[in-house]
Parts: structure tokens; sequence; C-alpha cells
């Protein structure tokens, strides 16, 4: 008895551990992934930006930052591995120096600590105002001129189309749009394949045949991103009443998570070993007992 409410235990323990990971995994890892996002930008664009500010601010300004008693010139000798920071009878130091000192003050304020994010927020209105300039027609002729021109620049023509290609796929405004679901007779008659209409199929194809076609594309498993583009008659489609994203997450799943409505009684029958077949009934009638 001891055993079987042990056995018990665990397999509760297992199944919803499952469940709690499956529920908390996806928040996780979008935290994560927002975080390395904004990591990124800090560590390689963000910390340009800010030097930038500060080195305009210095150049524009002779009061900021107040230099004081606070300032700890021992600390910035150290970092700067300086033995030349003279002072006068009046405690200032000299013009050059004074500068450099300045400038130190500022990165130590402005690149650690809460107003290091103010480099972020310049980095995201800097995106903006470029993306509002590339939007106009010149901006988007001078986009060209430039891309055409690091095409031919060797090692970047092998590599730059191929990231472009995916970076106007995750954020072009021209998306993939899918109409419906549908199973087609794909690879080869007597097997069927789920795909996603994604519009009409070519002229060419109709003037030359006099059927109407479709254009589907048919996401691969686990990875529904991946896929093939095929044309396929209209009549040899049959419509499946299912949503894009059941459709999507029976492709992930690889045809375990069935939309509700689309799963027969026999087959869940069906689908089980006789084995389980066997233990499920014994435990149906050691309940009854």
């Amino acid at each position: 008895m001891v055993k079987k409410s042990e056995k018990k235990f665990w397999s509760d323990f297992r199944r919803f551990f499952l469940r709690g990971l499956a529920t908390l995994l996806p928040t996780v890892l979008t935290i994560v992934l927002l975080v390395k996002c904004y990591e990124f930008i800090q560590e390689n664009i963000s910390v340009h930006i800010t030097e930038g500010v500060i080195r305009i601010v210095l150049l524009t300004t002779d009061d900021y930052p107040q230099l004081d008693d606070t300032v700890d010139y021992d600390a910035y000798k150290a970092e700067y591995n300086l033995d030349k920071l003279d002072k006068t009878d009046e405690g200032m130091v000299k013009e050059g120096v004074l500068r450099e000192i300045r400038l130190w003050k500022m990165r130590q304020n402005w690149k650690h600590g809460p107003r290091a994010v103010v480099g972020f927020i310049l980095a995201i209105i800097l995106v903006y105002i470029v993306g509002r300039l590339l939007a106009s027609f010149i901006g988007h002729k001078i986009w060209q001129l430039f891309e055409g021109t690091v095409q031919r620049i060797p090692g970047f023509k092998q590599v730059y189309p191929y990231i472009k290609q995916v970076t106007d796929y995750l954020f072009g405004e021209n998306k993939v749009e899918f109409s419906r679901v549908v199973a087609i007779p794909y690879p080869r008659k007597g097997l069927w394949s789920l795909g996603l209409v994604t519009g009409a199929g070519f002229r060419s194809m109709h003037e030359t045949t006099d059927d109407e076609f479709l254009t589907v594309f048919i996401p691969s498993s686990p990875t529904p991103v991946t896929g093939y583009v095929i044309h396929v008659k209209k009549d040899e489609v049959i419509d499946v009443p299912i949503t894009i994203e059941e459709a999507l997450r029976f492709t992930v799943s690889g045809g375990v998570i069935v939309p509700g409505h689309e799963v027969l009684p026999t087959q869940r029958i069906e689908l089980k070993s006789a084995s389980q077949t066997a233990r499920i009934e014994a435990a149906d009638n050691e309940k009854e007992e």
C-alpha cells in the first residue's frame, strides 16, 4: 500500500512539475530574451551614444559636472595611471587635467547605475529617426545606394544578403499571411499533409492547364518557420476547419496536440498500445471494486 501511494506521489509530482514547467518556461524565456537584447544594445550601441553625449556636454559647458572636495583624485590617478595631477595653492588643477577629470567623472555617472538607461533610450529614439528618414523617397534611394555598395564588398556580399532576408522577415511590414488551413495529397497521393494557403497559383499555370491552383505553404515539424511551398489543384485540397494557431501547434508537437473537435473517439483507443489499454482497463476495474 505504501509503495502504491509512493508511486502515485512521484507520478503526480512528475505530472504537475512538467505542467508548471510548461506554464512558466515561455514567460521565463521571454524575459531572458528581452534582457539579453537590452544588454546587447546597451553594450554595443548605447555606450557609444552616451560617450558622444558626454563629449558634446564637455565641449559646450565649463561648469558641469562640478568638481568639489568629493572628487576622488586618487581613484582618477589609479584608473588612468597618472602621476601628473598637480594642484596649485588654491586647490585647482591645471586646465588640461581639469577637462580630463570632468570627462572621467561624467563617465562614472552616466555609464553606470540608473543613468546608463539614458543611452538606451537615445538609441531607441535614434533608430526611430533613422526609420522615419528611410521611409522618405530620398532616404530610401540613399539606402539603396548604400546597400548596393555594401553588397559589392568582398566578405560583406556573402553575408549581408542572407542577414537582410532574416531581418526583413522578422521586422518587415510585408508579413506572410495565411488565409486558411487545408489538407493536400503531399508528398504523394495517399499521404496527406496540413498546409497553409498563402494565395492563388500562377497565371501561366492556369492558362496552360485550365485548372485553378492554390499556393500552399507546408510547414515542417518541429520548426514550422521552415517548410515547402507548392502549387496544388484547387479541387484536390480539403479545407480543415481549424485555426492557423491550432495547425502550427499540431506541427510543432509532431501531431500530438490535435484540436479537440478533430479527434475521433475511436482514435483515442487505437492510438494506445495493447499494454496501455490493459492497464487502463485494470485501473478502471479497480476503481469500480
